[in-house]
């Protein structure tokens, strides 16, 4: 039997219990895959991360889902770097650093760099570097919405649905407003048939526009049980949502701010970059912030 101190984080969001819930698993080498997929069950949070030393990086890291084992995911990433720097593990000076982070899809570079919020408390921004997007299959428009209660004229005209991966294929499914994001939901049999006839990870429904003068996207991102059905925020579906609208033109400009989770009672925020041409994309960054709620030891 074995002690693991562990901190559960609040990913993109400053306020506690909004954003995006991950618990963060500290000097997990000795666990198993196994074990792994097995404390995730018991979290039942989005994703849990489990911290591990690298050979090819400054630190590494595991991702899953209470179902199965994620390459790369942007909240856990955001989670882990900043309950990193909250336990002392990672020190920074006034102007920041960069960290090398080594996930199954790949090392990453993560820019981190303190910051003094509103209410004079000192918390860390994490700038994750997701990898240059890969643009996959593409998807006839009625099959798709079907799965998710809504008609082929329900999705944007002229965009394709398509799968995107900035390290974890999502499907992207942009729709034409608000009020078709609220309508949808996950028609089970139907979404299950799409995804194992697919190429996807989870299913990305986004529209332009934010839930606040502050955004200017807003989405929805779905699963099924074991995972929760609907996720709060997803910092690599919102990577390859940037790809996708710059790509397609759908961006005037490469910076913006993504919401989600506000329907849900988690909003969350995301400052997002995408770097280089639309038809040559070389990365796209993600930024947030996070905050702690809870501090503990997992005993197994």
């Amino acid at each position: 039997m074995g002690t693991y101190r562990f901190l559960q984080v609040d990913a993109f969001t400053t306020t506690p219990l909004e954003g995006n819930a991950c618990a963060v698993v500290l000097d997990a080498d000795p666990l198993s895959e196994e074990t792994m997929q097995a404390v995730a069950r018991e979290m039942n949070l989005s994703e849990t991360a489990f911290v591990r030393r690298s050979e090819r990086a400054d630190i590494a890291a595991r991702y899953f889902t209470p179902a199965e084992e994620i390459p790369l995911a942007g909240h856990p990433t955001i989670a882990t770097l900043h309950a990193l720097v909250e336990e002392g593990r990672i020190a920074l000076d006034g102007a920041g650093r960069a960290v090398r982070l080594e996930l199954p899809a790949g090392v990453i570079t993560v820019e981190l760099k303190p910051v003094r919020r509103g209410d004079g408390a000192h918390g860390v921004l994490v700038a994750m570097e997701q990898l240059a997007p890969r643009f996959m299959r593409t998807y006839e428009g009625a099959a798709v919405a079907a799965a998710f209660g809504l008609e082929a004229d329900d999705l944007l005209s002229g965009a394709p649905v398509q799968t995107v991966s900035t390290g974890t294929p999502q499907l992207m499914v942009p729709v034409k407003t608000h009020e078709v994001l609220r309508r949808a939901r996950l028609e089970r049999e139907a979404y299950l048939r799409l995804r194992s006839e697919g190429d996807f990870f989870s299913p990305h429904l986004f529209c332009l526009g934010g839930a606040t003068s502050c955004g200017d996207t807003f989405a929805r991102h779905f699963g099924v049980p074991p995972d929760t059905f609907e996720d709060p925020f997803t910092g690599s579906a919102t990577g390859g949502m940037a790809a996708y609208l710059w790509h397609h033109g759908l961006l005037a400009e490469p910076r913006f701010v993504a919401e989600q989770g506000h329907w849900m009672g988690r909003p969350g925020l995301a400052l997002v970059e995408v770097s280089g041409p639309p038809d040559a994309i070389a990365g796209v960054r993600v930024s947030g912030e996070a905050v702690t709620v809870v501090r503990g030891e997992l005993t197994i």
